[in-house]
């Protein structure tokens, strides 16, 4: 998937259908001059309804189309008929897919679950037909219901990725790098910094066939939790990871203190991220002699506080098999 069609954030509006009207119909047939009303009641309008569709990574095809309305109820018709219903407008959206009302922000539905329908939008109700108006003292009613107007607005869709593992870094922190190397993706990788401006998914393929799902989130900045960069539209894919990874290179001034900012700006951002698995990677450590690896680990055993971390290197191909079993081992644990 190329990084222009990740779609992640997007506004619609959207419109249901009328109901029909209902009929004005008196019956008649040979011998029968002067029969009682069988007017018929007028079909429900389309709804808008969303679907959640586990083949589907990003909301790219609203890109274009951006408008969607619902077919309009059918009219009843003599003899008691029921008009047609209108077409039902089904929106296929990738898993993790937010409605949320774009003046005040209220989140509306969630759709999580692969077949999942959500009815955003109902069609108006059809109009009832003169044989429910009939009485004792007027058994031949001239009159009957219109359809219901249809609904319409407009609503933000914004993805969050569902993916196992959010892969948590500074710009140039060789996050692209490591995603193509466990992964298939084809993330842009280039020497300067935010190469990446949208999130990258990849399957990493474990053993006996097992597998699970990394996200390359992109380069997080100080102050991206007050929305500095593009820091909401960042942050919020790391919602729905089950485990964070944090890469910070073997070449960073200070390694505890980048850790710390990034965590930080989690914290900022969403409290609840702070108790999710998190483990420390140290990229670029084909760099790093056995002494100096030695001497680093003194400093980060004391200054991680606990939270596991290792030296890897994604060009050397350095410690990514034993990357691989700990994440494996921490999403099931």
């Amino acid at each position: 998937m190329t990084e222009g069609n990740f779609v992640d954030y997007v506004k619609v509006f959207l419109a249901s259908g009328k109901g029909g009207k209902g009929s004005v119909h008196l019956h008649r047939e040979k011998f029968i001059t002067k029969g009682g009303p069988d007017g018929g009641d007028g079909g429900r309008g389309g709804h808008i309804i969303l679907r959640g569709n586990q083949n589907l990574w990003t909301l790219v095809s609203f890109k274009f189309k951006k408008h969607f309305k619902a077919g309009h109820g059918e009219h009843g018709s003599k003899s008691r008929s029921t008009g047609a219903d209108g077409e039902d407008i089904y929106l296929d959206v990738p898993l993790g897919t937010v409605v949320k009302d774009p003046e005040t922000g209220e989140v509306l539905y969630e759709i999580t679950e692969h077949g999942e329908e959500k009815i955003i939008l109902e069609g108006g109700m059809g109009g009832r037909g003169n044989w429910h108006f009939r009485t004792a003292t007027n058994q031949t009613p001239r009159y009957a219901q219109p359809g219901v107007e249809g609904k319409e607005a407009h609503f933000l869709f914004e993805l969050k990725l569902l993916a196992d593992v959010g892969l948590v870094g500074f710009p140039n922190a060789g996050k692209s790098t490591l995603l193509s190397v466990i992964t298939s993706a084809k993330p842009k990788i280039a020497d300067y910094e935010f190469t990446t401006l949208k999130p990258n998914l990849g399957i990493v393929e474990y053993r006996d066939f097992k597998s699970f799902v990394i996200a390359d989130i992109p380069g997080i900045i100080e102050g991206a939790a007050e929305g500095k960069g593009l820091g909401h539209y960042f942050l919020r894919h790391i919602e729905r990871n089950a485990t964070l990874l944090f890469l910070i290179p073997a070449d960073s001034k200070d390694i505890s203190k980048e850790y710390e900012i990034l965590l930080d700006e989690l914290r900022r951002y969403n409290p609840e991220l702070l108790d999710k698995e998190r483990l420390v990677a140290i990229s670029k450590s084909d760099m790093l002699d056995d002494e100096l690896i030695g001497e680093m680990r003194k400093e980060l055993d004391k200054d991680l506080h606990g939270v596991s971390y290792m030296f890897i290197s994604s060009v050397a191909q350095m410690g990514i098999t034993e990357l691989k079993d700990r994440l494996w081992a921490m999403l099931n644990a």
